[in-house]
Formats: C-alpha cells, structure tokens, sequence
C-alpha cells in the first residue's frame, strides 16, 4: 500500500491470493479504518515510525478487505524520502496462525494425556499401597528394591535400595535367579519358593516383567506359602492395631538400621506426610534434628539400659514445621546383641512450659558468682558464669552420650576439634571416659 504522510491510502497492490478483492475502494480511506479490532494504534505507530525514522517495526494486525474477509497481517511500513509519502509492505500470517492454533491444541491435548497419567500413577500408588498382599518392585539390571508397599515392609522388613539376592538364603537364589530369566524369556513363570524376613518364612514368589524408564522392572508378587497365618485371637490384634494408629502420640518401629517399619497417624501428622507409604522404608534419620546424634545416643542408650525414657530431641516436618519431642524407646527382646527392631513413642512438648534447671550444682555455683558483684569487675563475671554453664553442658553431652566424645559434640553443635579444646580449656579429659574403639565403633 502507498500512503501519504498522515496514513492515508493512495494505492494498493494485492496478491494472488486476495486478488479478486476490490482494493480500489481503500483509496482516500486512512489505513486504520482497515484495520479490524484494536490494531488501529499498532497502524498509528508505524506510521509514525516511518514517519519519524524511516522505517517501522515489524508488527502484525488483522486486515479487512472490501468483502468483509478478515486476514492476520504482519506489516512494515517505509518512508519513501520527500513529500512522497510511505509504503507498507505486508504479508499474510494466515499459515502461521493455523500452525500456532495446531501447536495450542498438541499442548492441551498433551496437558490433558498428562493428567490422565498422574490419575493412572495416583491409582496405581493407591493401590500398591493398600494391597493386603506383599508386592515388590525390583529394577531388572540390578535386582534392586526400587519400591515396597507396606506389607512388604512390615511383613519381611525390606527398604528400598537393597538388593533382593541378598535378603535370600543362599538355597533360593539359584532358583529366583532361573524364574528371572524365564520371565524375561516367555513374559511369565511358574511361581517359586523363597525364604525371607527376619525368620526365613516361606513365601511363593510370583514375577511380572514391566517396560518402565530408564529401565525394565519386576513386578513380585509375595504370599505366604502356607496361606495367610492366623492370629491366635485375631479380634485382639486388630484392635491393638486401631488403638495403635489412634494413639494421640507419634508411635514408630524402626529395624536395626534406622529403617521405618510401622508408624500410626500421628507420626504422618508430625512429620507432614499423607501417607503412610511414602515413610515406610525411609530411615527416620531423616527427620531428625542430628541425624548422627540422636540414632547414635538413642540406640547407644537403648543397648545398655534395655530402655530409654524422655530423650529430647527436634523433628523437621516435610513442609519446614519444627517440633520438639521426648522419646520414650524399648528394643525387642533378642537372643543377645542389638535388638532386631526398636518402637519409639514420641510425645510434643512444644507447648510444655520450660522446666526448671534441673541441676542444682550450677544454680548454687552462678548464685556465687552474682554475689561477687562490686568485688569482681562485669567482664569477669560474665566469663565466671559462661565457664560454669559450658561445663555444666558438656558434662551432660558426655553423660548423654555415655561418654562418646563424637556424639557429644554433635549434640552441642561442635566439631571435635572445638569440642577437644573445650575439654582441655576446662581440664575435662577424664569426664569423657571413652576408647579409641568406642568411638571407632560409632564412626
């Protein structure tokens, strides 16, 4: 189109493609009258672009010709030097409008076969997690757990991570290892006869082979072989269950390893997770305050009393929610050695109202160091009364820690350098009464 200086149309030249249009009617007609919508101010600065600086931007509006068709434009518009006026050149954006419509329809039907998966991964995760029946996951290259439901956990105490072979008696891993291969083979395999958990019980073992990325998986499937045991009084038990999952305190299992075996609701609430799925296997560590720290009093603790009552100690939830906790622990009684599994009570103190100083020693011991105000200068006070309370609490760290100078220091959130300085700035060496092997042994 050729303009004059104000936007005006002299002259327009069609393409083929909109030939039949009758262009002679835009003559003495301003361009922005053309325009259909709200593209008459994109017209309006061009053509002062062009105007002002020779040349326009790029910019794209909807044209409307004589006969009412309606075509996306991308013009440019040019002074041609002089009073001679300007020039702008467009092209029809039709293709590229059909191309961006197709690419809005590919993302939301995308968008809609995404959220078909995560309700297809939601019903799968309800029921791998509800099944009665023990159901592992294994990745086919390594054969190791990649997911367990909870049945499997609390029935053979497997976590995720470990491998499979390892957890078999050395008679069954010939013939796992065979149903394996038949699988991979044919698609499918008679069932076979394994021996796990902590008393080696039977259980027919049966293996699905599943495409999964970024590599395949086995599905098995576990059940008891001599069908599913039934309790002496299975009334009581259920009950015991329910009272369990309703007690208004967090109650957790752990294994000898730190791993999460059964929890009730409470615990879900503390830790702020809605499943119990998603904690059962995880090492409660990880929920911790000290993750080294407190497991390594705890059990410490645990082996030489049988039992501990009142441990303190923090929980980080999922969602950032601190919660400050007394744990009371017994260990399973055993033939001799570490209990094979722990159960923790763990009660919120967080509205608890600070107690009072329990060590009457350091009371009577800062008491004496007040009453030496107007004899002693302020500095000297304070560093008296810093000096009582850091040995006051590095006797009980050690105390805690039976001793253990490396989880001392991690309870008072020293290094062990610092915390050997502090040892002998105070002349407390002999308070730690440790060995070398005790503290080997814990690293």
């Amino acid at each position: 189109m050729l303009l004059d200086l104000e936007g005006v149309i002299q002259h327009a030249t069609l393409s083929n493609e909109v030939a039949e249009e009758a262009a002679e009617e835009w003559r003495g007609r301003p361009w922005v009258e053309t325009i259909a919508d709200s593209g008459g101010s994109k017209v309006q600065r061009m053509v002062e672009d062009a105007r002002e600086r020779g040349v326009s931007a790029y910019r794209q509006v909807n044209q409307r010709f004589p006969s009412g068709l309606e075509l996306p434009m991308e013009y440019t518009t040019v002074r041609l030097g002089g009073r001679a006026g300007l020039m702008a050149i467009g092209r029809n954006l039709k293709a590229v409008a059909e191309l961006q419509a197709r690419l809005v329809a590919a993302q939301q039907a995308m968008e809609q076969d995404y959220w078909k998966l995560r309700e297809v991964e939601t019903r799968y995760r309800v029921l791998f997690d509800a099944s009665n029946e023990a159901v592992l996951m294994l990745n086919a290259d390594t054969l190791r757990i990649a997911d367990a439901n909870p049945a499997a956990i609390r029935a053979l105490g497997l976590a995720r991570g470990r491998e499979l072979v390892r957890e078999l008696g050395p008679q069954d891993v010939e013939s796992f290892q065979a149903m394996l291969y038949r699988v991979r083979q044919s698609g499918r395999a008679p069932g076979t006869l394994l021996h796990l958990g902590p008393n080696q019980a039977a259980w027919i073992a049966r293996a699905t082979l599943m495409a999964s990325d970024p590599s395949p998986m086995f599905l098995v499937q576990l059940s008891p072989a001599g069908g599913p045991p039934v309790a002496a009084d299975e009334k009581d038990q259920i009950s015991l269950d329910d009272f369990i999952d309703r007690l208004p305190d967090a109650f957790v299992i752990i294994d000898r390893g730190g791993v999460i075996q059964r929890v009730n609701r409470a615990f879900l609430d503390l830790v702020q997770v809605g499943a119990e799925g998603a904690i059962l296997g995880e090492r409660l560590s990880r929920w911790l305050s000290r993750p080294g720290a407190d497991l390594t009093v705890l059990t410490s603790n645990l082996n030489r009393h049988g039992s501990v009552r009142l441990f303190s100690t923090t929980i980080h939830g999922e969602l950032g929610a601190e919660t400050e906790v007394e744990i009371s622990a017994v260990g399973a009684a055993t033939n001799g050695g570490r209990p094979a599994h722990v159960a923790l009570l763990m009660r919120d103190v967080t509205r608890r109202l600070p107690a009072q100083e329990a060590a009457s020693g350091l009371q009577s011991a800062l008491a004496a160091v007040i009453e030496q105000g107007g004899k002693t200068s302020l500095r000297m006070l304070i560093k008296d009364a810093v000096g009582l309370v850091e040995r006051h609490y590095i006797a009980a760290a050690l105390e805690l820690s039976d001793g253990n100078r490396t989880a001392a220091a991690e309870i008072l959130g020293l290094s062990r350098q610092g915390f050997y300085k502090k040892l002998a700035q105070y002349e407390m060496e002999g308070h730690s009464r440790v060995t070398a092997d005790t503290e080997a042994d814990t690293e």
